[in-house]
């Protein structure tokens, strides 16, 4: 029996998505193709058919079937995202990238950090978006897009820090390092390995059963909700806070130039007339609108979210990853603790670089209040205390208040994962 002129344009239209679907998600992949259905005749044919029962017992490449678990590290520059990062960066079967969308930021607006522009924001969002689906399926080569000069024959020397992933200083990848150079400072690897070749990349990210990657170049966890979504994918987002003024204290002192104007007001006790303040509250609002939609637990986000104060790892930083892992159903290595005991016990000798993770990691987290005049705290509690209510983080009524370490400026809570 023929079909009506409407089922043969249905199934033509139903033809052209599928094959839209597959190019985008297979693109240089090969792949089993299931049979569409002949638009001439609803009946299928016995080939057809067996064809059919084949795909209906195979796996269906719509969804993430190989357990792996994608983990997203969400943060904003000097929360203590590189610590965080290494936690998973440790870990014997992770492979960790850091800050890959550095790349998508300096290649597509390369002035963004000064740029407030809705549009810019936008545009490195959907890029963004799609790097990061491709690199948590392994697909290391979409990185090639961005980085400049142009890779060639798939190897770089430009990709960003490179040496702060261990799965890329160590073997397929590198195999000029051996058991000695286990905890290379980052520079050193980068002098070791020499060129990074992206197809040993590649094959080290599918031999490890997870990927983490840790960023502070997307603002909010509503800006993921497509990646969350994604079924092709298993992403479960950590998303890192802390307390707005021990960041704008660590940037302070960090990004010394982006960051005079504050320098000068907390030298002189005079605030200058053109002081960015949008420095400090895009922190904030940041923050504010990204826990309030994990707060509020939106079904898309059911047991993908969990929210962690740097503060609550400084304290007790063994406690808190055991429960980081656990919402991530991951076995915690010992290759993290180890890492853990290692690094959060440093004197100041220990700190090296500025982005370094050995350090005392309670006493870095309460650095910020003999850091700061109590002039820039108290403006920074008037501009910030929505988000500093939110998230437990008390006020400080006075000088003395702020410098007494005896009195806790952050409050007891305990933010459950959504489960």
């Amino acid at each position: 029996m023929q079909c009506s002129w409407k089922a043969v344009l249905l199934l033509a239209l139903a033809s052209i998505a599928i094959q839209y679907t597959a190019i985008r998600t297979f693109t240089a992949k090969s792949f089993h193709s299931c049979p569409v259905p002949n638009p001439m005749n609803c009946s299928l044919s016995q080939e057809t058919e067996s064809a059919d029962r084949l795909c209906d017992e195979s796996p269906t490449f719509a969804y993430n079937l190989s357990r792996k678990t994608h983990v997203l590290i969400l943060a904003t520059t000097r929360s203590g995202s590189s610590f965080v990062g290494q936690l998973f960066n440790q870990h014997f079967d992770v492979f960790y990238l850091f800050e890959p969308l550095y790349h998508v930021q300096y290649t597509l607006i390369p002035k963004l950090t000064q740029s407030k522009s809705t549009t810019d924001r936008r545009v490195m969002l959907g890029a963004s978006r799609d790097l990061l689906r491709s690199l948590y399926d392994c697909d290391l080569y979409f990185l090639e897009n961005y980085i400049k000069p142009q890779p060639v024959n798939h190897t770089t020397d430009r990709l960003f820090r490179r040496g702060a992933s261990k799965a890329l200083c160590s073997p397929p990848v590198c195999e000029l390092l051996g058991p000695i150079d286990i905890h290379l400072e980052e520079g050193d690897c980068v002098k070791k390995c020499g060129t990074l070749n992206l197809t040993l990349a590649t094959e080290s990210c599918k031999e490890h059963g997870h990927v983490a990657i840790k960023t502070v170049r997307v603002p909010e966890v509503s800006d993921l909700r497509a990646l969350v979504e994604d079924p092709r994918l298993n992403l479960k987002v950590i998303q890192l806070v802390r307390d707005p003024r021990g960041i704008l204290a660590s940037r302070s002192e960090t990004f010394r130039d982006t960051y005079r104007l504050w320098r000068i007001w907390d030298g002189t006790g005079r605030k200058p007339y053109n002081l960015d303040v949008t420095q400090l509250t895009m922190v904030c609002e940041d923050f504010l609108n990204s826990v309030s939609t994990g707060l509020n637990r939106p079904p898309w986000l059911k047991g993908k979210y969990m929210l962690v104060r740097y503060e609550d790892l400084a304290r007790n930083p063994m406690k808190k990853t055991e429960e980081i892992y656990g919402f991530l159903g991951i076995p915690m290595d010992s290759n993290v603790e180890r890492w853990i005991q290692n690094n959060t016990r440093g004197d100041r000798s220990s700190a090296k670089h500025k982005y370094g993770t050995v350090r005392n990691s309670a006493a870095t987290a309460e650095k910020w209040r003999f850091r700061l005049s109590y002039e820039i705290v108290e403006f920074t509690q008037n501009a910030c205390q929505q988000v500093l209510a939110q998230l437990g983080y008390k006020m400080a009524g006075s000088e003395e208040e702020l410098k007494n370490l005896s009195i806790s400026l952050v409050e007891e809570r305990d933010f459950l994962p959504f489960s």
